[in-house]
């Protein structure tokens, strides 16, 4: 799933190894990318191994949601994806992704505008509703349907609901079951493990699973899901010196792409999140999480397979 300083392209590259069929760049400010801000060009940043990924978009205002997309499609990718699910307060509050859930018509409306604007398929995420009173995704599939997109991912919580409590995916497998429906319907929300997914197929029917937090830390979930959907057999987890490997290779993906320091910082959540439910590892991982020394974040790794492994 598109996350913000989490799906960059160090982040893309380990999960294109453990078997995502798709992915997708961090969410992209249309008005930053039409103004030529730095930080949401370089989110175009596309390599030939990534294929197929999709640029998604963020924005409340239909022009530059246009022009954006144009700009996202020279870029290179297979898909461009519309955001209008991201809870953020100072996104959602500014009538952009989820705030678009208070506006259908102009959900509508930029959907249209975009679709006639590139060549690519384009595609929407979104959510089940502004708040419990309004949790209207059947209808707004359906519009965003005849818009012209060709897929739609549904995260199952409302933006009220930011992450909290528990993704209900009742409502997702409606859309899907819905007669009307001829696009793919796609779940995203706490599917965090290989029974997880297969339960939501099974349960709801749905086309696809979109997995984002699940991944963070576990980038292997999509080997593990994949193996258990063939076999029903669990994989079994990484080991230690695996993910100690895994976090040198991402590490150095992130600082090829943004150099020193952005890179360490970009990679300190990955870091944490790769060995997590360590004994006690406070110490290790309050250095890992703040040393800027390349050198030193590698002796630290090391040191963990020595006293862990």
């Amino acid at each position: 799933a598109p996350m913000e300083d989490v799906t960059d392209p160090s982040f893309r590259y380990v999960c294109k190894h453990y078997g995502a069929d798709v992915m997708y760049t961090e969410f992209i400010a249309s008005d930053g990318l039409i103004r030529d801000a730095r930080k949401s060009v370089k989110k175009l940043d596309i390599y030939d191994y990534e294929h197929p990924i999709g640029v998604q978009l963020y924005g409340h205002q239909q022009d530059s949601m246009v022009e954006a997309a144009r700009m996202a499609e020279a870029a290179g990718p297979d898909l461009i994806d519309l955001n209008f699910g991201c809870p953020v307060r100072k996104i959602a509050t500014r009538g952009a992704g989820a705030g678009m859930l208070c506006n259908i018509p102009l959900m509508t409306e930029i959907t249209t505008a975009v679709v006639k604007a590139v060549r690519l398929p384009v595609t929407v995420k979104t959510r089940l509703g502004w708040d419990e009173s309004s949790r209207n995704i059947i209808e707004i599939a359906e519009r965003l349907q005849d818009a012209g997109i060709k897929a739609i991912t549904i995260h199952g919580r409302t933006r009220a609901q930011l992450y909290k409590g528990s993704a209900d995916w009742s409502l997702i497998g409606e859309v899907k079951a819905n007669p009307r429906m001829k696009i793919p319907v796609i779940g995203n929300g706490d599917i965090i493990s290989p029974q997880g997914a297969e339960s939501a197929f099974r349960r709801y029917g749905i086309d696809g699973i979109m997995i984002g937090r699940g991944a963070v830390g576990r980038p292997w979930i999509f080997k593990e899901i994949r193996h258990f959907l063939d076999t029903g057999e669990l994989l079994p987890d990484l080991t230690l010196p695996e993910k100690v490997e895994l976090a040198r290779s991402q590490l150095a993906k992130s600082i090829e792409w943004k150099g020193i320091p952005a890179g360490i910082y970009e990679m300190r959540r990955h870091l944490s999140n790769y060995f997590k439910g360590l004994p006690n590892f406070r110490e290790i991982r309050l250095k890992l999480v703040t040393s800027l020394d390349q050198g030193e974040i590698h002796s630290l790794l090391d040191r963990i397979v020595e006293i862990y492994h």
